[in-house]
């Protein structure tokens, strides 16, 4: 592989009101509705760029699709993953570990949304 193997990513939720206040807290940013291409389907997106490098996604909502878990984990790209880390509790979710160094890699810290979804956040500082 040549390129970032990762090209989308879901989270699904239950509360999707719930959830979009958390990630919007904790990454200090907006999420937005999309258009899913089936009605039974609700779709928040994360802020994309088409012209940059990484990935997007979005949190969904479907019905018989449960959430938590932890069969996947994403990483968001932060700064300095302290600061996002910093803002999980106040947002409802819940710090598993905190901001740790990963050696040449950076640091890294784990945490719990309101939807019992592990999350990471990664930064190299």
């Amino acid at each position: 592989m040549n390129a970032n193997p990762v090209g989308w990513f879901e989270i699904y939720v239950q509360d999707m009101s719930r959830a979009v206040k958390f990630y919007e807290t904790m990454l200090d940013g907006k999420l937005e509705k999309l258009e899913a291409p089936d009605p039974s389907l609700e779709m928040m997106t994360f802020p994309m760029d088409m012209e940059a490098p990484g990935s997007t996604g979005a949190l969904v909502k479907m019905q018989g699709a449960p959430s938590g878990g932890n069969s996947t984990l994403v990483y968001f790209k932060c700064d300095d993953c302290g600061v996002e880390a910093s803002r999980v509790e106040a947002a409802g979710g819940k710090i598993f570990k905190p901001k740790m160094a990963i050696g040449q890699y950076g640091f890294i810290a784990l945490a719990f949304d309101t939807e019992g979804n592990m999350l990471g956040l990664h930064s190299l500082k």
